[in-house]
């Protein structure tokens, strides 16, 4: 949803724009491509897009940061920025990431169970499934994972790990498939759903999320716009109580006179999804809901 993003990001293209999200850096590169005097700052905490940034030297309006955009006000402060424009947020993993056999994230291959979008960072997926409890796990499994049957995901891992380390994505996948019975049509998304789960801790992203969206809120300016592409319920739920009622919880909160108290309001009352042409370009786009946030 290149386009969309694009023209419900830039108001005034003289102005300052973050993409917290850089990745590949497709969308920053049309950021750019509308600015005039404005200035585009990138965030990204993975260490492996530097090697993207070669196309963005010739741009002396584009400042990369390599850092998780939870740190957006402090780093802007450092450069002096006190007001901005707009804010792009593409949740979840890059292609790249997912690509990339080594980093974990994907059941399609076999790598060890890491799953850090940073990899400098100290929790990963193997410490998870080896060291945290049954309730810690059954916990993730079903808050972030939306997995009814939990219990029997915690037990099938809990039994192997008496014997043996869990240490590469195959061992999970084979313990799963072997212990959780399923019509095979919905072992995939089975499997997606608990790699998420995990993910989602290791890299502890809805808390990420909602940081970034509470910093946002304190420098983004009258009018402001911040865009969001989610990939699941979860985050999608997180953008869309915060755009609409100025909290996390859904709950409207309203001042004497009866008015909402919101530092947004939402551009859209309903997410704007995919094209069946772009789904068929881009299968990953499938499952993408895209939410307008405007500064009041």
């Amino acid at each position: 949803m290149l386009d969309e993003v694009i023209d419900n990001l830039i108001e005034d293209p003289n102005g300052i724009y973050v993409d917290l999200t850089f990745g590949g850096g497709g969308h920053s590169k049309e950021i750019i491509k509308r600015l005039n005097k404005g200035h585009l700052y990138a965030f990204d905490q993975d260490k492996d897009v530097v090697q993207n940034l070669k196309d963005f030297e010739q741009y002396d309006n584009f400042t990369f940061i390599n850092s998780n955009g939870k740190h957006i006000k402090q780093f802007l402060e450092y450069y002096d920025v006190k007001r901005i424009n707009g804010v792009f947020l593409d949740l979840g993993i890059s292609s790249y990431q997912i690509d990339t056999p080594e980093r974990g994230f994907s059941t399609r291959f076999l790598g060890d169970l890491d799953m850090r979008m940073n990899k400098n960072a100290n929790l990963t997926a193997q410490i998870v499934v080896n060291e945290y409890s049954a309730s810690g796990l059954q916990k993730i499994f079903k808050e972030y994972g939306e997995l009814e049957n939990s219990s029997l995901i915690v037990e099938a891992i809990v039994d192997y790990r008496k014997k043996k380390q869990i240490t590469t994505t195959n061992d999970l996948k084979e313990i799963l498939l072997k212990n959780v019975k399923m019509n095979t049509r919905y072992q995939a998304k089975f499997l997606s759903k608990v790699f998420q789960a995990i993910r989602i801790e290791v890299n502890d992203e809805l808390n990420t999320l909602k940081d970034i969206l509470t910093s946002v809120s304190d420098i983004l300016t009258e009018n402001g716009r911040i865009v969001v592409i989610s990939y699941h319920s979860l985050e999608d739920r997180i953008v869309k109580n915060f755009f609409k009622c100025g909290n996390f919880d859904g709950v409207v909160d309203k001042d004497f006179y009866g008015n909402i108290t919101t530092p947004f309001k939402p551009l859209y009352k309903k997410p704007i999804t995919p094209s069946i042409n772009e789904i068929i370009s881009n299968n990953r786009s499938r499952s993408a809901r895209l939410r307008v946030g405007i500064k009041l």
